[in-house]
């Protein structure tokens, strides 16, 4: 268990296959587990786990390397889980996602969880659970309104976004990000950049550079470049999870989402 400042503690742990290396951190903060982490982490987060001093867990998204330990916390510990309702019933059954994700992340468990609205209230403070879909359609963020700390889940990972999953949609995470610059934010917790003190100007780059991508994008389509082309011209650069992932993780997923915006 690391402190990162005063009121909030993470662990962050780390997977690697050759020259593909990906870690996820999760966050405690006034009796609130944020996250849970992968199941392939789940023996080196149970230390955290054990320290902990929390009443519930909430979860940013289902996906596994969010959810991987909920189901040992809730059977260990006894602990309430709390997450988008559109979720909830994917999360009770059987993991179903593909066999590198779970080699990476490990077999996440079923387990059972409550929605978790509009807010909630932890010991001190009142939180807003701000929807911020684009890379998962339950995607949430939580902003802590006693001290305007943003706990952004996968919303922001890194200011220039060079690989999404095939079901992503950036024009999604552009109005994302629009939304959640509209609170009043300045810390930023994230599950895989870890702590970044000026979350405001973090996610402002990475919207900037959304938009800016976008721009380029339709444009080079305007001239009549299809797809593939505009992909070699603005992502010439290969890396190895394309392969690794059968394409599940392609730059080229960031161009056809602009392309569609607004025809699915």
């Amino acid at each position: 268990m690391h402190d990162i400042c005063s009121n909030v503690r993470f662990v962050n742990g780390v997977v690697q296959l050759n020259s593909v290396k990906l870690n996820i951190y999760c966050f405690e903060t006034d009796g609130v587990l944020i996250d849970t982490g992968s199941q392939s982490l789940a023996e080196e987060f149970k230390e955290f786990f054990t320290q902990a001093d929390v009443d519930k867990v909430v979860i940013t998204h289902a996906h596994e390397d969010h959810t991987g330990g909920a189901q040992y916390l809730q059977t260990e510990y006894g602990l309430p889980i709390f997450m988008n309702e559109m979720a909830i019933e994917e999360c009770a059954q059987k993991a179903d996602y593909p066999l590198y994700r779970k080699f990476f992340w490990g077999n996440r468990q079923p387990f059972t969880a409550e929605p978790i609205g509009e807010s909630f209230r932890s010991r001190n403070a009142d939180w807003t659970v701000i929807p911020t879909p684009g890379h998962a359609k339950d995607h949430l963020a939580f902003l802590n309104k006693e001290t305007g700390q943003l706990f952004s889940g996968d919303l922001y990972v890194h200011p220039k976004t060079k690989l999404i999953l095939r079901d992503e949609s950036i024009p999604t995470i552009i109005s994302s990000l629009e939304k959640t610059l509209s609170y009043d934010f300045g810390e930023l917790f994230c599950c895989h950049a870890g702590y970044v003190q000026d979350g405001r100007m973090a996610l402002q780059k990475k919207l900037a550079y959304l938009q800016e991508l976008r721009e380029n994008t339709l444009a080079l389509r305007k001239k009549g470049y299809g797809v593939r082309e505009i992909h070699e011209r603005l992502f010439p650069k290969k890396y190895p999870i394309t392969y690794f992932s059968f394409g599940e993780w392609n730059s080229i997923h960031i161009i056809r989402s602009i392309v569609n915006e607004g025809i699915e």
